[in-house]
């Protein structure tokens, strides 16, 4: 065989390895890795393939995965300003998204005002899951104060979820009191004294309440307790929502560095925006999450009791305010904790 046939078939072979490896390239997917809190799994997972589908069929057949983290939205902003690499949050609670900006620098200072509703396609609030019947007769906030009563809530410091059941504690107890601060202090005291578990997160919380049979009322997102009550059966549990509560958002960003370096820019706009279509506030609805698009929310209405809702800036003044009065070191939340609880 002369040297020319041999370098001949060699840059065929090249050629073919091209072509294969040019295939492979092709065929493979763009991955986006979306960083939620402990009880938005089911959310998702019915949300990520109508807009996968979407996806392929407005950019030529590309293939678009999504993929999900979950724990305590505090806990998943630490994990990525350790180097988790997620395009994009969907958080309950906007200082888990600030502080990837203020600590990180991994998300644009103007994040919230990137996408409508102060960058949350919806929103929540707190409800009082019961075992079947009342037993302790639960409804209001000054009810888990009794003595015969024992919560379960995630723990405020690692929880967005436990710091909306704090602050909307709190906050329910400072209107009833006229702002009387001592008042409100002292109910605070006796509601954590009355919390038999401080789990990390939403599920944990979940679990310990139905599966480890612990607690009378397990305190958490609307969407949480209505999940559990349909999943086990209306004849175990009864969802309370109290008169008075509190508006908690849920606040979503593309991580601009992270994009930036995983070249997913586009997709993950893409994603974001889509949770504001029709499509996805219907089903967020299916989830017991509240929306801002009023058809929707009309089709939608039976199943959202009425309630007052109260926001954080109008209690306490904003989250930095709130973070630095009650849930840091030495804060509030630990003087109630050494006052109150076991």
């Amino acid at each position: 065989m002369t040297n020319t046939s041999v370098k001949n078939r060699a840059l065929k072979g090249a050629c073919a390895l091209l072509l294969i490896a040019g295939g492979m390239a092709s065929a493979s997917a763009t991955e986006l890795l979306n960083s939620s809190y402990d009880v938005s799994r089911e959310l998702f997972a019915a949300l990520n393939p109508p807009f996968e589908q979407q996806w392929a069929q407005q950019n030529n057949g590309d293939k678009l995965v999504i993929k999900q983290s979950h724990a305590g939205s505090s806990k998943q902003a630490l994990a990525i300003l350790q180097g988790l690499k997620a395009d994009v949050v969907t958080y309950n609670q906007i200082t888990d998204v600030q502080i990837l900006h203020d600590r990180g620098d991994l998300v644009a200072a103007n994040w919230q005002s990137r996408l409508p509703n102060n960058s949350s396609p919806f929103y929540s609030t707190m409800a009082f899951l019961v075992r079947k019947g009342n037993p302790k007769n639960i409804h209001g906030w000054d009810d888990l104060t009794r003595d015969n009563v024992k919560l379960v809530f995630p723990n405020p410091k690692t929880s967005g979820n436990g710091r909306y059941t704090y602050l909307g504690a709190w906050g329910a107890f400072n209107l009833a009191d006229n702002r009387n601060v001592a008042q409100t202090r002292e109910k605070m005291a006796r509601l954590i004294g009355n919390v038999e578990v401080f789990d990390t997160g939403g599920r944990g919380a979940t679990t310990t309440f139905v599966d480890r049979g612990l607690g009378d009322v397990l305190i958490t997102f609307e969407s949480e307790a209505n999940n559990i009550r349909d999943q086990y059966g209306a004849d175990k549990y009864e969802v309370i929502i109290p008169p008075v509560d509190i508006l908690a958002e849920f606040p979503v960003a593309w991580v601009d560095k992270n994009v930036a370096r995983n070249g997913t820019e586009k997709a993950a706009k893409a994603y974001l925006n889509y949770l504001w279509s029709p499509e996805a506030q219907k089903i967020i609805t299916r989830f017991s999450y509240r929306v801002y698009d009023k058809q929707v929310m009309e089709q939608a209405k039976g199943q959202f009791p009425p309630t007052q809702l109260f926001n954080v800036e109008d209690q306490f003044g904003g989250w930095p305010e709130v973070m630095k009065t009650h849930f840091e070191t030495g804060g509030e939340l630990d003087k109630l904790i050494a006052q109150g609880h076991p």
